[in-house]
């Protein structure tokens, strides 16, 4: 009687009053199975990681459970061998300076800054010489500040011949100021640095210039100082050299674009790097704003033949159109479509010839990049990789040959090596998550659905529990990215793990990645359709797309979570604010809740001009009265990114209408949480839990990561 009395007693224990089954420490512990720490290592020969030798010769090592193996390949020969004898080959690899030097590309020569100017070192002798002497605070030469990044590495674009740097004198003397304070015994660190916001009267401006290097020389162009704008993001050296620069071959020439302010107007110019005289050649205006790519600037200079291969969205679609550089007149386009090109590649000049990643031409998922080849005068268009699934290329040093790798969310990568014309040479790695999958793993779903407008089709991954009741209803949780330089799901490739999604949807969830409208790879039209609203953030699709999911998943659509960091930050609080009666539960993570608060870049590039466009309507904090469900937000306090003022109006705003909230701040953290990402994660658990599936979670589970040293001042 006493075991029975036990027995009902433990039974009791494990539920609560609603009839929820309790959620406990060994369900924390098995979700954490699911994170890529501990399941990357039961994926086998999913990559290939190339080094180069001579003659498109190369090694790589591919691990698998009985360990690790090297092969050693000829494309010529079209063999792949193992081989152990690969440290000698490892050492003809070219070697390249860190830290904050750029080498020239002979790599004779490096760049760096010193009291805001700029010299160069000669690597054999490492004599320093001077090349800027008029650099003064807050207008120096090759400065690395987008606002929210930085370093003291120099931005700057070295000249084929390595006789020449083309770089700017950054002015930011007028600019405004942004102020962090640390937090530590003693007095706070104050942290300041320039950070212009939407509307500002005073931005960064670039002056620039041509470095004649081996003469200490400096050229001035003859144009007024642009705005610090390029077409790739919100910086001019997102592809870690300056953006939108373009050399000839010796050195004479250099192509280069002119962004506006808003991104609206793009100059195509052309500088004597001599005499620094600037020829105006083309331009173009769009309504909204200009992008030259995805992931890479798509634009060329190709002075041999005097023309420019141009990128342009002009008729909804991203497209590659060929111009004359001498008239700046469009000679013809190259491709056309419904359909778009994300990154040029390579352009093969003598063939006359590009390649490049396409999205959208294929049948199915369209974020799936695949590989073509197109003539420069729009013939010959062919599909190089035909299988289906996102696809990576890495070419050869000679261009001869491509290594292709491909995947889907759930079906693991294949990684073939191809001759230039696609034909297939030799499979070097196939994906293997057998093991994987013994461990009780189970992939994303992929889905498509209808957005908000019932007609465009909209895609994302659905994580389910591993192991479902058949009788039983899932809370939703909504993992939001809205863009609109990227989305939810981010890359369409094959992962063990992204982030904690399978592991949160094991403790109870079904959890959903949701791409809407106004994300990129798609038209122009769609890119665009929250541009001069940004609060949107695609939430009607994603409200949508829940309710459609729900007739296929076991979801409940009364039980709605949402959480998100950064813009998914952002987009939380807007969900929780905005559409009070279907989110009820959301977590905000370092958010830009009002982007008059954000650096002036992205929302002017995103939303338009701050005398154009009304910031204050699409402020987090107006809204905050609306608030009916449960809502944690949180920050780094020393977020150089997006400053915490964004996160403190808010909470302003809910004390100021009697809302109850919860908060978390990190002190002394940035952007990303860093060392408190996996404190984050097990808080960010525990909220749901509690709040979703009605019931405590189990007290400060000890996750890998979550126990911090204590700092030392």
């Amino acid at each position: 009687m006493k075991r029975y009395l036990l027995t009902i007693a433990g039974l009791a224990g494990c539920f609560v009053a609603n009839g929820q089954l309790a959620v406990t420490a060994q369900d924390y512990e098995r979700a954490e199975r699911f994170m890529s720490y501990n399941t990357e290592k039961f994926v086998d020969a999913g990559t290939v990681r190339p080094n180069w030798l001579e003659g498109d010769k190369f090694w790589y090592t591919s691990k698998s459970q009985s360990g690790t193996q090297t092969f050693l390949v000829d494309p010529v020969k079209k063999t792949r061998i193992l081989t152990t004898d690969y440290q000698e080959q490892q050492a003809q690899m070219p070697r390249r300076m860190g830290g904050n030097d750029v080498l020239s590309p002979d790599g004779k020569k490096a760049v760096f800054i010193k009291d805001w100017n700029l010299w160069v070192r000669d690597v054999a002798s490492k004599k320093e010489t001077q090349l800027t002497t008029d650099g003064v605070k807050d207008y120096g030469y090759a400065t690395d500040n987008a606002g929210w990044k930085m370093s003291d590495r120099p931005v700057v674009r070295w000249s084929p011949d390595s006789k020449k740097i083309a770089t700017f004198q950054q002015d930011q003397r007028n600019v405004s100021d942004m102020y962090l304070v640390t937090t530590n015994v003693g007095a706070p660190v104050l942290k300041a640095w320039k950070y212009p916001l939407p509307g500002d009267k005073v931005i960064a401006t670039i002056r620039r210039v041509i470095i004649d290097v081996e003469n200490a020389k400096v050229i001035s162009l003859n144009i007024p100082a642009d705005p610090h704008r390029a077409t790739l993001s919100d910086d001019i050296s997102s592809s870690g050299t300056f953006d939108d620069i373009d050399w000839k071959e010796d050195g004479s020439e250099m192509a280069f674009l002119s962004t506006s302010r808003d991104h609206k107007n793009e100059k195509f110019r052309i500088a004597d790097a001599n005499t620094g005289a600037v020829r105006e050649v083309f331009e173009e205006t769009v309504k909204t704003q200009f992008e030259s790519g995805r992931g890479a600037i798509n634009w060329r200079y190709l002075p041999k033949t005097k023309e420019i291969l141009w990128y342009s969205e002009r008729d909804n679609w991203g497209h590659m159109y060929l111009y004359d550089a001498s008239t700046g007149k469009l000679k013809n386009r190259i491709t056309k479509g419904e359909w778009l090109v994300s990154r040029l590649l390579k352009v093969d000049e003598k063939t006359r010839t590009l390649y490049f990643l396409g999205h959208g031409k294929e049948a199915g998922n369209p974020y799936f990049g695949y590989l073509y080849k197109v003539g420069f005068d729009g013939k010959g268009l062919t599909l190089l990789t035909p299988e289906l699934g996102n696809h990576s290329i890495t070419f050869s040093p000679s261009d001869n040959y491509f290594i292709d790798s491909f995947s889907q969310p759930d079906v693991p990568a294949v990684v073939n090596l191809r001759a230039i014309n696609g034909k297939l040479v030799t499979k070097l790695a196939q994906g293997d998550v057998s093991k994987l999958t013994e461990t009780g793993w189970k992939a994303p779903i992929p889905v498509s659905v209808k957005a908000h407008d019932g007609k465009t089709d909209i895609y994302g991954l659905v994580f389910t529990p591993s192991k479902m009741d058949a009788a039983k209803k899932y809370p939703v949780i909504d993992y939001i990215y809205p863009g609109p330089q990227g989305g939810s799901v981010g890359s369409w490739s094959f992962s063990a793990s992204r982030g904690d999604h399978q592991a949160l949807a094991e403790l109870g969830f079904i959890v959903v990645m949701i791409e809407g409208t106004s994300n990129p790879y798609r038209s122009k039209s769609f890119h665009d359709m929250s541009y001069g609203n940004m609060a949107e953030n695609t939430l009607p699709d994603q409200i949508t797309a829940i309710r459609q999911l729900a007739k296929i998943y076991p979801i409940d659509t009364n039980k709605v979570g949402i959480w998100g960091h950064s813009g998914g930050g952002f987009a939380t609080a807007a969900a929780m604010f905005r559409y009070p009666d279907f989110f009820k539960v959301g977590i905000a993570e370092s958010g830009n809740h009002d982007n008059r608060n954000y650096e002036d870049d992205w929302g002017e590039r995103y939303n338009g001009l701050a005398e154009n466009v009304d910031y204050e309507a699409q402020a987090n904090q107006n809204y905050a009265k609306n608030l009916k469900g449960k809502l944690l937000l949180a920050h780094g306090m020393m977020d150089n990114n997006v400053p915490p003022s964004n996160t403190m109006l808010v909470v302003d705003a809910l004390i100021k209408a009697n809302k109850d909230f919860d908060l978390l701040l990190f002190p002394n953290s940035a952007h990303g949480f860093g060392q408190f990402s996996p404190y984050m994660m097990r808080r960010r658990w525990d909220y749901f839990v509690k709040h979703l599936l009605n019931t405590e979670p189990p007290k400060e589970v000890g996750l890998r990561g979550t126990t911090v040293p204590p700092s030392r001042n």
